[in-house]
């Protein structure tokens, strides 16, 4: 087992983990309104073109381009009414010369119509007659056949997070079934004996269980779905069975508590008798959460969390968000939202330790100022006080008050 506090850069631990591991990206077929926030597991093509037929994309009168050409205010171009066309059929007339016919937004162009003159620069010059204030272009307020998409174009590839853009382009495309990535199950045990469930009362000594619900929550989020395993007692015996069954029937095991370097460090010794090649990492080079352990078990990721919610929350963030991401397939990372803002005071970090630091957003007179939340790593609210987090790199001792930073929202 590798020695705690041989501390790694986060990012190489974490590359350290998803090395040791390959997803099993098994494929499902749903309902493509109930996919939001799924991924797709191979790419989606267009079973026909969009738009498949040539619209208008105002109200106005469909017309021969080339009728228009020169015309204006002061001399105006004087064009047949020939109809209307019908929303949602099929026009049963054509345009020639000379002529124009009533189009709204979306129908379907006219035969000989190359180009659409919004209804504001038309008036009526007499009985069957329009007058034509503005000359247009060839293709001037038309959506052509294919604009969109053409058949057989890949308009979703494999490995995209779907959002509601992606969710409305396959119901226009007829697509009323997507394949997705099956969600990864994510196990979550709890350990402690003074930890009890928010349904039990609570007597001194005792506190309730945060880290189960905070990282369900977090699991969610990302497009996994979380088991909970309920709270475990601190023996390892208990532990090792339940990170057993966990290991059997979930993608990804989460275990908080119990990896501190201490006599009751537990967690260590189980995911090392689970399977090869066992603990991976024990100590991350980050604050909170330095006692971090990653492993893989017989192919199953292992992660130990710190037991305090804010560093187990925050490193949640850090590896757990990741692995599943990874088991999801996705090609491209979520982007993640940010805002920058002006720091408040000075932050001072031990140089080649990354540092995550709770901030609180509020407006200021250029933008928004950072102001750094402070609190203990088993305080739960100084995360729900703050709106996000500010990252110190490795290679700084520090931010100076009045750095401008980029928030990571929460």
């Amino acid at each position: 087992m590798p020695e705690f506090l041989t501390l790694l850069p986060p990012l190489e631990a974490r590359q350290n983990l998803l090395d040791n591991f390959t997803p099993n990206l098994e494929s499902e077929t749903i309902d493509t309104q109930s996919a939001l926030g799924r991924v797709t597991a191979g790419p989606v093509t267009a079973p026909f073109s969009l738009p498949s037929f040539a619209r208008s994309t105002v109200d106005g009168f469909a017309v021969r381009a080339a009728d228009t050409h020169g015309a204006g205010e002061s001399l105006p171009a004087y064009l047949n009414n020939v109809g209307e066309v019908p929303m949602g059929g099929v026009p049963d007339f054509g345009i020639e010369a000379t002529q124009c016919a009533v189009i709204h937004t979306g129908g379907m162009l006219p035969e000989g119509a190359d180009g659409v003159v919004m209804i504001e620069y038309t008036q009526a010059a007499k009985a069957g007659e329009i007058e034509i204030m503005r000359a247009v272009g060839v293709g001037e307020n038309i959506l052509q056949v294919g604009e969109d998409v053409k058949e057989r174009d890949v308009v979703i590839p494999a490995g995209s997070h779907l959002r509601p853009a992606e969710i409305g382009g396959l119901m226009a495309l007829g697509i009323k079934e997507i394949a997705t990535v099956r969600p990864p199950r994510v196990a979550i045990l709890s350990s402690g004996d003074e930890v009890i469930s928010p349904d039990e009362e609570l007597n001194p000594g005792q506190v309730y269980d945060v880290n189960s619900y905070t990282l369900s929550a977090l699991v969610q989020q990302h497009g996994g779905i979380p088991v909970q395993y309920g709270i475990v007692p601190d023996d390892a015996e208990s532990l090792k069975a339940e990170a057993q069954s966990a290991k059997g029937t979930c993608d990804l095991v989460v275990i908080t508590a119990g990896s501190s370097a201490s006599t009751r460090d537990l967690t260590a010794g189980v995911i090392d008798s689970l399977g090869k090649p066992g603990v991976l990492v024990h100590g991350v080079n980050v604050r909170p959460g330095k006692p971090t352990i990653l492993g893989v078990c017989d192919g199953v990721p292992m992660i130990g969390l710190p037991g305090n919610p804010v560093s187990a929350l925050v490193i949640a963030r850090l590896f757990v968000a990741q692995v599943i991401e990874a088991m999801l397939g996705l090609e491209t990372p979520p982007i993640t939202s940010s805002i920058s803002a002006t720091l408040s005071i000075n932050l001072s970090s031990q140089a080649g330790r990354e540092d995550w630091v709770p901030v609180q957003l509020q407006a200021g007179e250029n933008g928004y100022v950072a102001e750094p939340v402070f609190g203990k790593s088993n305080l739960i609210f100084t995360l729900s006080r703050a709106d996000g987090l500010v990252r110190i790199p490795p290679a700084a001792n520090g931010l100076a008050a009045g750095d401008v930073v980029e928030v990571q929202l929460m």
